[in-house]
């Protein structure tokens, strides 16, 4: 059995029916979040930041895997290369389950997010099919079966002792992970029938949090009277296509 990679994956039937879900909830939730900085690390090649407004949108990548993203950023996600509070948004599509040290990643993300700063965190769910799936037949070395999977509960333990205000949880794909795109599409009553059955058994679930400090009142802008002011004020989006080292950005 060939033993694909993360990119090589995404390419399948079964990438394809979770990569539509997951670009269709976060710009759901990406679309009014507001701010002047965001990140995505890692899944380069897939923009999930594309409904977000935000005039500088950043792409990070490992640089174990640089050579294959559309990166213009590299860098360990342990060591993530922004100033201390200098983000509004971090994404983290597919990381935390794939890295030895999940919560030294999230405690990373505390650190360059702003007061009130967004995270957004997908990830494979434990508690689906998918879940059993993967512990009933094993990894057998390939994509996405290699993954730690992280229930909900975990991730908000995590994120609250880190300090953050959970916000919502979304799950999705609730199909078995079959690998016959016609065969995917005849399992399709299983997303209403998931949704109101069992809310939080879909294959991939969608986190957002927010950077909460404790005695810390946030005034936010206005940003209809931002608007306004005209392209004077406002930076128009950024397109990041040279490759970047891990020097500090927004420092």
């Amino acid at each position: 059995m060939s033993h694909r990679t993360q990119g090589d994956w995404f390419e399948t039937a079964r990438g394809r029916y979770l990569l539509a879900w997951e670009h269709a909830a976060f710009d759901r939730k990406l679309v009014d979040i507001f701010g002047f900085n965001a990140v995505q690390f890692g899944m380069c090649n897939h923009d999930f930041l594309r409904a977000n407004r935000m005039p500088n949108r950043i792409m990070c990548s490992d640089m174990a895997v640089a050579g294959v993203s559309a990166a213009s950023v590299l860098a360990s996600e342990h060591e993530l290369p922004f100033a201390s509070q200098s983000l509004d948004l971090v994404v983290l599509p597919h990381v935390l389950e794939f890295v030895n040290r999940p919560h030294e990643v999230l405690r990373e993300v505390e650190r360059v997010l702003l007061p009130e700063g967004h995270v957004l965190i997908s990830t494979f769910n434990p508690m689906s099919l998918w879940g059993m799936r993967r512990v009933m037949s094993g990894h057998m070395g390939e994509f996405p079966w290699t993954g730690q999977y992280l229930s909900v509960l975990r991730l908000k333990d995590w994120l609250s002792l880190l300090g953050f205000e959970h916000r919502s949880a979304a799950s999705g794909c609730f199909a078995p992970p079959l690998s016959s795109e016609v065969w995917l599409r005849r399992w399709s009553f299983m997303e209403s029938t998931g949704r109101y059955c069992w809310p939080f058994g879909g294959a991939v679930t969608l986190l957002h949090a927010v950077k909460k400090v404790p005695g810390m009142r946030v005034i936010a802008p206005n940003w209809r009277d931002m608007q306004r002011a005209g392209k004077k004020s406002m930076v128009p989006a950024a397109n990041h296509h040279g490759k970047t080292g891990a020097g500090d950005v927004f420092s």
